[in-house]
């Protein structure tokens, strides 16, 4: 089946992780940050014995056999199994535990079961996707790597060819067309739902003093010897003295500063709490006011001058705020329970052999 790419599509799609170890295998919906959006939903919580004492799986043989499940008369080989989990270690960026193999094996199994119903269903209701759509696709991936060789030297590592590629696209893609079309219907969020979910998690909303600056950073490498250290303070000397002088900082930020990700955005930081920077930056800046720039500030990454746009004190985020968060947050916790109902629903009219 050559589809590790296939595989992660159901994951971010059916969220069939019901029997994956949540510390073995990546979220499908990480919860939103704190503060700034909603955690996941409260839950009344099992018996700590369960907690302890997770329900026992299967054995998964050592040895995977040639084919390891049967999905209507499609098979599924103990080598696509194989390859699937190590796309997940590769993403999870370790391996999975010992204790967690028999668990994650027959996770990810399940997922697959799921992914392949969904493309027999969508071959089933003759779900066309357009060869310009597939060939962006296509177009969007190669972009990912520097070059053509590089990427034809990923195909080749892989044991793929651009066919191969172009076929898992237009499966991935009908599955998503299938499935956007089954539950679209079903996954608006309710404003009395948005409400409801932000009044029970007031303490979720809560948020410390933070404020809003842009930097210029002049910066000086490691181990860097005098002269180098003394070169940039004396440039960043320079750049301090005109905007003194009245110097628009957002343009000296883009003309000077070697923070690639602030200097496009003239400096902009946007707001962060205490304990998000380093202790010289992060006291620098909390002690101005908004409007201030402060002196040359000594970090560990070179030479930096601050300015403060905005200061908040510590509150509760409005509901303004946090609404679209919330409404994205819930909207994704009923497209996971929808699209499952519908997984759910095609393997119980389906022929299915797991055959370890």
């Amino acid at each position: 089946m050559r589809r590790a790419v296939s595989i992660f599509l159901v994951i971010m799609l059916a969220a069939c992780s019901r029997s994956t170890a949540a510390d073995a295998k990546p979220q499908a919906t990480p919860a939103p940050a704190p503060a700034s959006a909603p955690p996941a939903a409260q839950s009344t919580p099992p018996p700590a014995a369960a907690q302890l004492q997770p329900p026992a799986v299967k054995p998964v043989p050592p040895q995977l056999p040639e084919i390891v499940a049967r999905v209507n008369a499609e098979t599924i080989t103990g080598v696509e199994l194989e390859k699937a989990v190590k796309a997940l270690e590769g993403r999870a960026g370790g391996p999975v535990p010992a204790d967690q193999r028999d668990r994650v094996f027959r996770g990810v199994l399940d997922e697959m079961i799921g992914y392949k119903l969904l493309v027999q269903e969508a071959k089933a209701r003759k779900i066309a996707v357009p060869d310009a759509d597939i060939e962006a696709q296509i177009a969007q991936i190669r972009s990912q790597f520097p070059n053509q060789q590089q990427f034809d030297q990923a195909l080749a590592a892989q044991k793929m060819t651009i066919q191969d590629v172009r076929d898992d696209a237009r499966s991935e893609m009908s599955v998503e067309k299938l499935v956007e079309g089954e539950i679209a219907a079903k996954t608006a969020v309710k404003p009395e739902a948005v409400m409801d979910f932000y009044q029970k998690n007031q303490d979720k909303f809560q948020q410390g003093p933070r404020v809003r600056a842009s930097h210029i950073l002049i910066s000086v490498p490691q181990n860097a010897d005098a002269a180098t250290k003394q070169q940039a303070r004396t440039k960043a000397e320079t750049i301090l003295k005109d905007l003194k002088g009245g110097k628009d900082f957002a343009a000296a930020a883009k003309e000077n500063s070697q923070d690639p990700g602030s200097a496009v955005n003239g400096g902009d930081l946007g707001f962060f709490e205490k304990g998000q920077m380093v202790p010289p930056f992060e006291q620098a800046a909390f002690a101005l006011n908004a409007g201030d720039m402060s002196d040359l500030v000594e970090t560990q990454f070179g030479y930096q001058i601050i300015k403060v746009a905005e200061k908040q004190t510590q509150r509760v985020v409005p509901l303004d705020e946090a609404k679209a968060q919330i409404e994205q947050y819930l909207g994704q916790q009923n497209r996971q329970a929808e699209t499952q109902a519908f997984v759910d629903a095609l393997k119980a009219k389906a022929k299915i052999e797991i055959l370890i």
